[in-house]
């Protein structure tokens, strides 16, 4: 059975920087859930950063790829950097996905690790600009299907589509 890997938040657990959650009643992910498929992650208390914590984003928005390659960083909205911690949390969730042999996540949509298709822009204005968090980025190129909570049906559709074909993932490569 594939198991999936999904943000913490979207489960009710209440890992946001504010200690919030963002609990997604999604019918498929209730689906997957009762099938014990899911596999839960917060990237940013993987790295070891506490709840509550100072909201952070990526600087300048300019996405996670050049936050990997030291690029540019994550900082708080205190104006300290957090990129290590975004980094191995990035890490840590990445040898989950490859211990339960995950070929698919569902991440939070806008977080600076979950983000798989839109991060805030580093203004801590509240504007959202494309790109991918740290943690979404690296699942990516190392083979992983990123989708976000706005995404279930295509994820079940990729999770459907795996099992049918008895295979995994022709792009996840273990190291």
């Amino acid at each position: 059975m594939q198991r999936i890997l999904v943000s913490a938040c979207l489960l009710g657990e209440q890992v946001r920087y504010d200690g919030s959650h963002k609990r997604s009643r999604h019918p498929i992910l209730q689906q997957w859930v009762a099938e014990n498929r899911v596999i839960s992650i917060c990237p940013e208390l993987s790295g070891g950063m506490p709840v509550p914590r100072l909201p952070a984003e990526i600087a300048s928005g300019e996405g996670g790829e050049k936050v990997l390659q030291r690029q540019t960083s994550v900082v708080d909205s205190s104006g300290a950097d957090v990129s290590h911690t975004f980094i191995v949390g990035a890490q840590n969730a990445l040898r989950i996905a490859r211990l339960h042999e995950i070929h698919i996540a569902v991440l939070k949509e806008g977080s600076p690790s979950c983000g798989s298709h839109q991060v805030y822009d580093g203004s801590f204005k509240g504007h959202l600009v494309a790109g991918q968090g740290v943690t979404a980025t690296l699942l990516r190129i190392s083979g992983i299907f990123v989708f976000s909570e706005m995404e279930f049906n295509d994820a079940h559709n990729m999770l459907l589509h795996l099992e049918a074909d008895g295979i995994a993932s022709p792009i996840f490569h273990k190291p």
